[in-house]
């Protein structure tokens, strides 16, 4: 265990300023706090604190983050109050205790659920001051250090798991690269013992085959920069058995493949000197392709720069090298903490809110609908490498790897991502879910028209762009399905003689446990509630009358609407008027029902209304479930496009899928999809998706189909 003494050296050793009764008073204070508190390792529980404050000072953090490390614990696990650590040692320390407490403080009923809020909060609290960030990631470090000392296993693995999860994308996020290696070296241990071990007699054996070969090579790099000049400090290290675990698992290779179980690092004295030791390495040694990586001019997001490459090196070994300033060392090494400030009153110059990554967290947090769809979006932010994009002005983009068009658009701006409508690539129009490569630029074509579609989401791969189109779609959900609850209702009301209003519905809010009345209509739009049930609710008199059934009231009622309807000319029914499908109306894949079609609707609970043919066979399975019919009809201003799916034969000669494709195209048709379902020496069988405007449409494009000699039959496609 750290002695305070020795805490207060490793401070003064960087800060000569440093408040050594400020320090004292923590640890005496802890300590009496803690009092007979015991950890699992049988040590005193003020052992931690002081380790975890010693471990922020390797990465040489400023005092009030010493002593927020010595009492982070106080506040939960004794009776200190916040107030008493203000009254101490002062509103900066108590802000900084006090967000570290408050991730702990969180009582939810699922671990998953726990463990989202304890991230959602754990956001908000460092978005202030990055500090409370850094407090937690060296205790969630001491922590596993001392996890084999926790009897449970299945306790040990739930930390390991959320170490991985939430920890060490942050530390790597912070540019902590030490933290974070070792982190998920410790979690490896935990998790996959096995393969550690392997790895760890694999280098062993290595270390002993190959005797100082690492001290050769970094005598010959270092004799040949300074035969061209250039003084530098040359280094080796050995990576960490979870980093060469990782690598073997994502290339798929076996260990004797890899090439960089050892790292040499090159430091120099400038950025010049950066690119001309780059010179002289690719001069003096053969070159590996598709292995050069240049941060200095693309910095990661967390400000890490260097030069990456790989060379057959001295002793026709594969090398991979880095090439730094000692600056950009520094950066690597101790990240965030690198850009410290440590004058009195003064605020790290990289605060929070300044970190481009931590807004965008902040912007999902916003719009997420709930901790675990955060969660999940955040992650996708944080674990995933970057490739770096242009803007048509020459502006850098960093995105996740595998970026599309889209993630680039809402990377630039929100509303530039709900409006876009397509993408040029290289000055080229490209697919919206066409993945980004490192150099391409890209220019976002936009509509005001255009709204986020929800297919998209299958192909994203960033949280804020996820996050975005979530938001939309719940918000077009929630207005659809309102729009369908009250027709129901509507249509409802009016088979029993009512005239419907919400004022109506407004007595029974308490009985469908709803806040208000849009909530209780969407309810029914959605089919998490029947109309019959909230009519029965308002007219309790109705409810022997619509439970008589077939033969009962219901039906006459229903029969006397219709013949009026008739006689009116009236089309009866809730009125369909082409919602976005996927929303509160979905077209069925059976029967492809389009605008002029005899339809029904099938409620499914939690989605809304599937819409059938009144022909389709799939509703025979709904017989024995009359409550879940719903008489629907088209609105008479439907304008949207529909599919329609149309089996043809064709003769298998040159020409025949051209004349095809011509004949749908003169009749103002637009193929989606075809696929080809059969073939013969003489005819090809396809089922063809088409864009058409009505059911009379599709019908003139069937009618040409028949009338070119290419065709041999045309159906629409049932089922």
């Amino acid at each position: 265990m750290i002695r305070h003494f020795e805490l207060v050296e490793r401070v003064r050793a960087y800060d000569p300023s440093v408040d050594e009764e400020l320090i004292g008073r923590a640890y005496v204070f802890s300590m009496k706090a803690h009092g007979s508190q015991m950890r699992a390792s049988g040590d005193p529980y003020i052992s931690h604190p002081l380790e975890v404050a010693g471990i922020l000072t390797d990465i040489r953090l400023d005092q009030n983050s010493i002593v927020t490390a010595i009492l982070h614990d106080t506040v939960e696990d004794t009776l200190t109050t916040i107030e008493e650590i203000e009254q101490l040692f002062g509103p900066e320390v108590a802000r900084l205790v006090d967000g570290v407490t408050k991730l702990s403080r969180i009582e939810l009923q699922s671990d998953h659920t726990r463990e989202a809020e304890n991230f959602r909060k754990f956001l908000l609290a460092m978005s202030e001051d990055i500090r409370v960030l850094l407090v937690k990631l060296a205790d969630r470090l001491h922590n596993m250090r001392t996890l084999h000392h926790i009897k449970n296993p299945e306790k040990r693995r739930r930390i390991a798991v959320e170490t991985m999860e939430i920890f060490v994308p942050l530390a790597e996020r912070i540019g902590l690269r030490e933290w974070k290696d070792e982190l998920e070296n410790l979690v490896f241990i935990e998790i996959n013992r096995e393969a550690h071990d392997s790895i760890l007699a694999r280098l062993e054996f290595l270390r002993e085959e190959g005797g100082d070969r690492p001290r050769k090579i970094v005598k010959a790099l270092t004799k040949t920069l300074k035969e061209a000049g250039i003084g530098a400090t040359v280094t080796g290290r050995e990576k960490r058995p979870y980093s060469i675990w990782a690598k073997m698992q994502r290339k798929r290779i076996a260990f004797e493949q890899l090439a960089d179980i050892m790292a040499f690092r090159i430091l120099v004295g400038d950025t010049a000197q950066c690119y001309q030791t780059l010179g002289v390495l690719h001069q003096a040694y053969p070159v590996v392709p598709g292995r050069f990586k240049d941060y200095i001019s693309t910095p990661k997001p967390n400000g890490y720069r260097s030069i990456h490459t790989c060379v057959i090196g001295p002793g026709r070994h594969k090398i991979e090298i880095q090439i730094r300033t000692q600056r950009m060392h520094e950066i690597a090494e101790r990240g965030v903490a690198a850009h410290w400030q440590y004058k009195q009153g003064e605020m790290p110059e990289t605060e929070g809110r300044k970190f481009g990554w931590m807004q965008e967290l902040l912007q999902i947090l916003e719009h997420a609908e709930g901790p675990e769809e955060f969660l999940e979006n955040t992650k996708l932010e944080m674990y995933q490498d970057h490739v770096f994009c242009f803007t048509p002005r020459g502006d850098l983009m960093s995105l996740p790897a595998g970026a599309t068009p889209v993630d680039f658009a809402y990377a630039v701006h929100t509303n530039i991502g709900d409006t876009c409508v397509g993408a040029k690539i290289n000055g080229r129009i490209m697919p919206l879910r066409t993945q980004l490569e490192n150099g391409d630029q890209v220019e976002i074509i936009t509509s005001k028209a255009q709204t986020p579609s929800p297919t998209w989401e299958s192909f994203v791969v960033s949280g804020k762009a996820r996050s975005a189109i979530r938001r939309f779609v719940r918000t077009r959900e929630i207005q659809e399905y309102t729009y369908l609850g009250r027709a129901i209702l509507e249509n409802a009301f009016e088979e029993f003689g009512y005239t419907y209003s919400d004022r109506a519905l407004r007595g029974v809010l308490k009985i469908f446990r709803h806040d208000n009345v849009e909530d209780l209509i969407a309810a029914v739009g959605s089919g998490m509630l029947r109309a019959r049930d909230v009519l029965v609710a308002v007219f309790p008199g109705l409810k022997e009358e619509i439970e008589s059934g077939p033969g009962g009231k219901v039906v006459a009622l229903a029969d006397a609407r219709k013949e009026r309807d008739q006689k009116k000319g009236a089309t009866s029914g809730v009125p369909i008027r082409g919602l976005t499908a996927g929303m509160a109306v979905h077209y069925a894949n059976c029967c492809h029902p389009l605008a002029g079609d005899r339809i029904v609707g099938i409620v499914t609970p939690g989605k809304g209304v599937t819409i059938h043919t009144i022909d389709c066979e799939t509703l025979e399975s709904f017989s024995e479930m009359p409550e879940r019919w719903i008489d629907v009809s088209w609105d008479v201003d439907v304008t949207e496009h529909q599919v329609g799916r149309i089996n043809v034969t064709v003769i298998n000669e040159p020409g025949a899928l051209s004349s095809l494709s011509t004949v749908i195209a003169k009749n103002l048709g637009n193929i989606l999809n075809l696929k080809i379902t059969r073939r013969s020496e003489d005819f090809f069988e396809m089922a063809i998706d088409v864009e058409v405007e009505n059911l009379k449409h599709l019908s003139n494009i069937i009618a040409a189909l028949r009338a070119t000699p290419a065709i041999n039959s045309v159906e629409r496609a049932r089922g």
